[in-house]
C-alpha cells in the first residue's frame, strides 16, 4: 500500500511538472521537422540526480539507441512510436492526438529490437533481454493547440558487472549468465520490476576483454539476485562455472564484483563499500 501511495504521489507531481514544462510553440519557434498537424511534441533528455547545486540533463540520444513512447487513454493504446538512433531528430517525438488527457509511457534503452509497450502496467523487451534503461510515466492534456513537454527520463535498471583480475583462458570464447531474483518485465506505474524472471544473457568475448556488464529491473528499491556465470569455449562447452548467491543490487546502482573468475568458487554477498560514479548513483564494490 506504501509504495502504490509514492507511485501515485510521484504521477502526481509529474503531471504538475509536465504542465509547469508545456509551451505553446510560436511563429518562429518551431522546428522544420515538426509536422504542421502534430499538436503533442516530446523532447526527451536525461535527468542525472546529482547534488541540488548541479543537477542537470543531457540528450537521451548520449545514453540510448532506441525509443519507444505509448499513449493510453484508460485500457486503450490511443498511438505507439518507435525511433532508432540514427533516425532523423532522434529523442524528439511529434505527433498528432485528439484532445483530452493522456498517460504517455516514454522507454528509452540498448536493446537491439523495439520495446513493447502493452500498458502503463506492463513493458516488454526482445528476448526478455534487459539493457541500461530509462523511462518517464506521467500524464498530459492534449489540445488543439501545438505544444511541447519536456521529459525527464530517470534511469530504472541496476547493473552487475563483472571485474576480471587476470586474463581469461585463450580458449575462453563466450561467457554466459544466468541470473533469477529481478524482472526482464517493467512496470511504468510501479517504477520497479513486476515479474519474477530467470534472465540469461550470453556475450562473446573479444580479446583482452576483462568487464562484463548485465541489467535487470528491480522488484523494490533493493533486491537480491542469484548469479551462475560460465565460461564456454568455441564448441560452448563449459570451462569454468562460477555462482554468487544473495547478490545485492539496487535501483540506478552498480553491483561491481572484483577477482579471478577461473580460481573463484561459490560466493555469497554480504558486506560492501559505496564509490561514486559520474553518471550511475553510485558502485557497490566487492570482491571474490
Amino acid at each position: 500500500m506504501r509504495r502504490k501511495t509514492l507511485r501515485f504521489l510521484y504521477v502526481a507531481l509529474c503531471a504538475a511538472l509536465l504542465s509547469s514544462c508545456e509551451k505553446t510553440l510560436l511563429d518562429g519557434d518551431d522546428d522544420a521537422s515538426i509536422p504542421s498537424d502534430a499538436n503533442v511534441v516530446l523532447k526527451m533528455s536525461l535527468y542525472e540526480d546529482l547534488p541540488f547545486d548541479t543537477r542537470s540533463s543531457k540528450p537521451i540520444s548520449q545514453m540510448a539507441s532506441r525509443i519507444s513512447v505509448a499513449f493510453f487513454q484508460g485500457a486503450t493504446k490511443a498511438k505507439a512510436i518507435w525511433q532508432k538512433a540514427d533516425d532523423d531528430h532522434f529523442g524528439t517525438v511529434a505527433t498528432a492526438l485528439a484532445e483530452g488527457s493522456y498517460e504517455v509511457v516514454a522507454i528509452a534503452h540498448n536493446c537491439d529490437g523495439t520495446a513493447t509497450i502493452t500498458s502503463p502496467e506492463k513493458v516488454t523487451f526482445p528476448s526478455n533481454k534487459v539493457s541500461d534503461t530509462f523511462y518517464y510515466y506521467g500524464t498530459l492534456n492534449v489540445s488543439s493547440t501545438q505544444s511541447t513537454f519536456n521529459l525527464d527520463m530517470r534511469r530504472n535498471v541496476a547493473m552487475f558487472r563483472l571485474m576480471q583480475t587476470s586474463p581469461l583462458p585463450e580458449a575462453a570464447k563466450y561467457i554466459w549468465f544466468r541470473y533469477t531474483g529481478g524482472s526482464s518485465t517493467y512496470s511504468p506505474v510501479l517504477g520497479f520490476g513486476s515479474v519474477k524472471s530467470t534472465q540469461t544473457v550470453e556475450m562473446d568475448i573479444a580479446e583482452g576483454q576483462d568487464v562484463f556488464e548485465i541489467y535487470t529491473f528491480p522488484h523494490e528499491e533493493e533486491d537480491l539476485l542469484n548469479i551462475t556465470i560460465r565460461l564456454l569455449d568455441s564448441k560452448k562447452d563449459a570451462i569454468k562455472e562460477l555462482t554468487l548467491e544473495n547478490v545485492p543490487v539496487k535501483l540506478n546502482r552498480i553491483t561491481q564484483y572484483t577477482g579471478d573468475l577461473m580460481n573463484a568458487s561459490t560466493v555469497s554477498g554480504n558486506t560492501f563499500n559505496m564509490t561514486g560514479d559520474d553518471e550511475w548513483n553510485g558502485t557497490e564494490n566487492y570482491t571474490f
